[in-house]
């Protein structure tokens, strides 16, 4: 009886192993099929652009959502996971999310009160709102007085008490990063992610780019805000890929009206992360109904973008070809529609323009002295933004020429140069809400310093910067009480020591008689005399230490 046994055993022994080494050949083909694919430099293009085109524009993967995805790819697993063992690496949290990795070192997450629902669908978009329950607006009109308080630990206080109020988190990160304290700004905005995150709606989708999200509702900015200010310390940590993502994510949620002007950023962002095939499929796709070639940002980017393509050596020749007659074409339309990025550029740059470009009055400064504010202010965001994309000598290499062929174009007035001017006087007379907004978030000291005084004069909030004019509010914030504004300085002095004293008491509502008048001034002399008996009662004097204790100690009576 004991043969069979064995012999079963060797046979189990027999098929585990062999399924062992069967699985770990998938595993290997798995990941360098991944590796494959996620290198766009082994990646055959044929197939790579087949993959792209068949998904929308806006299309969000998972994978792309996680930096540490995008880290391992640059360093390493090891690296970025060290020595630990997987055991170590897993979290006590049951529930996986998309935007953040739920951290140890977090409170215990409990309902906080913020819920979606579902409005309507219309045309296979889905329109959804966060909504605030009764318990959480009491929370948020604390954190309105805590805000008018300018005192940032009262914030604190409010958030050891409720630490998943989403605002408190925005407006403390705010608070740790003008600290230095960069850490713990991106901990609060990852923490704020997770419990927005925690409400979703079951349909409410990251990737399907066809659930909306309205601005105007002050509801629907917190995620908005939590977002971009998430996807600015990735790129600041080397993130790009990742940042680009969460960028495209925030288009998604409102392309249309895009209120954080994320058309600004995601250029950068693309060429940053080698993205270059989306931001020319991008440009290519959103011209015709968006004008993307009267921003400046994309003007410039788009010709970078077809440059680097056709710098690439695993290209066929005819695409590298086409590739850079694109860039030509565009880099000449960039410098004739916008000749005051010319000289910012190369100063940021550190590059000494010839003599030629530097006397020419094309690019010289009378281009930035005439050029509108909101102009200035678009040109200024993407010198400050993206300089450094430009420092490549290849590139300027390749600018080089292109510059000294629009002088040539301006010398012999060529229209292209005239209408280009024309268009510049018309357009760009007033910059949206959306671009200060998105100004004022990006934090660039170039195009900050461009803002206009009617919104540098107002005070911008971390938490909310520059609301819709055309708010939609589902409730509002109840009145202070505040206190009767004809009372003596004696009444004034008394509520600064005792603040729940009151010396006219209840405000009379009906008629009142020189009867009840002195009735009332009796009574506000009764009340005073009995708080000041309070405040002198309450009032201990403590006797000094005695001669024969030098070392003082004994305690004082």
């Amino acid at each position: 009886s004991n043969k069979p046994r064995k012999k079963k055993k060797k046979r189990k022994a027999k098929k585990n192993s062999a399924g062992e080494t069967v699985e770990d050949n998938d595993l290997e083909d798995i990941d360098s099929l991944l590796e494959r694919i996620e290198d766009p430099g082994l990646a055959p293009q044929r197939q790579s652009g087949v993959i792209a085109d068949s998904r929308p524009l806006l299309y969000v993967e998972h994978r792309n959502l996680n930096p540490e995805n995008e880290l391992k790819r640059y360093f390493g697993a090891r690296a970025v996971l060290g020595d630990q063992r997987p055991r170590q690496r897993q979290r006590q949290y049951v529930r996986s999310m998309w935007l953040t990795a739920p951290k140890n070192t977090w409170p215990r997450y409990s309902k906080t009160g913020i819920t979606m629902q579902l409005l309507d669908t219309r045309r296979g978009v889905q329109h959804f709102t966060f909504e605030h329950h009764r318990e959480y607006q009491q929370v948020q009109f604390k954190f309105l007085d805590a805000v008018e308080s300018m005192d940032p630990n009262n914030i604190v206080l409010l958030l050891q008490m409720n630490p998943y109020h989403v605002d408190s988190l925005l407006q403390l990160s705010d608070v740790c990063r003008m600290q230095e304290d960069q850490e713990m700004a991106r901990d609060l905005i990852e923490r704020a992610l997770y419990s927005l995150e925690c409400a979703f709606h079951p349909v409410f989708s990251l990737t399907s780019g066809t659930c909306r999200l309205d601005y105007r509702r002050p509801e629907n900015r917190a995620f908005f805000l939590a977002l971009f200010k998430h996807l600015m310390f990735l790129e600041k940590r080397g993130c790009p890929r990742t940042a680009l993502e969460f960028c495209k994510l925030i288009l998604s949620l409102d392309p249309e009206n895009d209120p954080l002007c994320v058309l600004l950023l995601i250029d950068f962002l693309s060429l940053r992360a080698r993205e270059y095939t989306f931001l020319t499929r991008f440009f290519q796709e959103w011209e015709c109904h968006r004008n993307l070639s009267q921003l400046p940002n994309f003007a410039f980017s788009v010709s970078l973008a077809y440059f680097f393509l056709s710098q690439q050596e695993e290209r066929p020749e005819l695409e590298r070809s086409q590739a850079r007659e694109r860039a030509a074409r565009l880099i000449q339309f960039a410098l004739i529609m916008f000749p005051s990025v010319l000289m910012p550029l190369l100063d940021h740059c550190s590059v000494q323009p010839d003599a030629r470009v530097a006397s020419h009055p094309f690019f010289g400064l009378n281009a930035q002295i005439s050029q509108s504010p909101a102009l200035n202010q678009l040109t200024s965001l993407y010198v400050g933004r993206t300089h450094g994309l430009w420092k490549d000598p290849a590139v300027m290499a390749w600018l080089e020429p292109h510059v000294h062929e629009v002088l040539q174009m301006v010398d012999a007035q060529n229209t292209l140069v005239q209408e280009a001017e024309s268009k510049r006087k018309i357009r760009y007379q007033s910059a949206p809400r959306n671009i200060y907004r998105h100004i004022i978030l990006s934090e660039m000291k170039e195009a900050t310093a461009a803002l206009p005084l009617e919104v540098t004069s107002q005070p911008v909030m971390g938490f909310d910067p520059l609301p819709p004019l055309d708010s939609i509010v589902s409730y509002t914030r109840p009145e202070r009480t505040s206190h009767p504004s004809n009372e003596s300085t004696l009444s004034l002095f008394f509520r600064s020591l005792l603040p729940n004293f009151n010396l006219q008491g209840d405000i009379r509502h009906d008629g009142d008689d020189e009867a009840g008048a002195a009735q009332d001034l009796n009574q506000g002399v009764n009340r005073l005399m009995a708080a000041m008996r309070d405040m002198l009662a309450n009032i201990q004097f403590q006797e000094p230490p005695r001669d024969d204790n030098p070392e003082g100690d004994g305690e004082w009576d």
